[in-house]
């Protein structure tokens, strides 16, 4: 230790006295300016701490004096918003899809609104740009499993699909395999036929013959003898390489011997029916409505 007070020769500066392997601790305080911006500080927080709800109590918290809260005041905030907005939602709920479609002034409202509505309902799942994601389809192509019209989205937006909705698209993929339905054998033939029909490359010795009699034979009472699927079944495109759940021949396979049957929730009974409207209006306009 060193004498508290001695001068150090390099910078000059008082130390403290203290001293570390051979490196002195310099006397050097904080800058005034500094000093009263930390004191003004923790004067704030003590007052804050009476003005507005701060502390945590068992079940709850302080209130504050101003009894300020930050839910009371988006919720005043938004009904001020609806009220602006009055008019022109009655409006929209008066309008018809196609009148909407029509009309440039509620078409506007309508996709600015649903945009909104799609980005706190829609995007967990299809995501923030519709983009989709495995077993979420893109809606901003013009692939739809259940038909890309005005009224065919907003009936799926509706009712879901096997949402346990009474109205709810309800048909979905065979379990193949499971069933017994088909051998693995056979699975894996019908399963390169199909990647096939995409123009995919298929395994060397592949049998495109009986490819093509099993899928006769066990899909195309869905997806069609031209196997470019069903909307009315939500029985997809096999020819078109777009995919729900990937083209690769491993994914195919599992599909045919599992089975798929993703699940769209009904929006009725949670979104009141103009936002359902404005939601199918801003689905349908983001490119691959029909």
């Amino acid at each position: 230790m060193t004498d508290h007070g001695e001068i150090d020769t390099v910078s000059g500066t008082t130390t403290t006295g203290h001293e570390w392997d051979g490196i002195k601790e310099l006397n050097t305080p904080l800058p005034r300016w500094w000093v009263i911006t930390f004191y003004l500080c923790i004067a704030w927080a003590v007052v804050y701490w009476f003005l507005y709800p701060a502390w945590p109590l068992l079940t709850s918290n302080t209130a504050g004096f101003l009894h300020y809260s930050s839910r009371a005041s988006v919720a005043v905030e938004l009904a001020n918003l609806e009220k602006v907005r009055g008019e022109k939602m009655l409006a929209l709920g008066a309008a018809s899809l196609a009148d909407i479609e029509k009309d440039p002034a509620l078409l506007g409202l309508a996709r600015a609104r649903g945009k909104t509505v799609f980005g706190d309902n829609c995007a967990p799942c299809h995501g923030s740009g519709a983009a989709g994601s495995k077993g979420f389809p893109n809606l901003n192509d013009d692939d739809w499993l259940w038909g890309g019209t005005l009224d065919q989205i907003a009936q799926t937006i509706r009712y879901g699909a096997r949402s346990g909705n009474p109205k709810a698209h309800e048909n979905q993929m065979l379990d193949f395999g499971k069933q017994g339905i088909l051998k693995p054998d056979q699975i894996v033939t019908v399963a390169n036929y199909v990647r096939s029909l995409s123009g995919l490359p298929t395994r060397p010795g592949y049998d495109a013959a009986a490819g093509a009699k099993i899928f006769a034979e066990n899909c195309t009472a869905c997806h069609g003898d031209d196997a470019k699927g069903n909307p009315e079944l939500g029985a997809p495109n096999l020819t078109d390489q777009i995919w729900l759940y990937g083209s690769d021949e491993a994914t195919i396979i599992e599909t045919i011997t599992n089975g798929r049957g993703g699940v769209m929730p009904a929006w009725e009974g949670r979104l009141d029916p103009t936002t359902i409207k404005v939601m199918a209006v801003y689905v349908h306009s983001l490119g691959g409505g029909k």
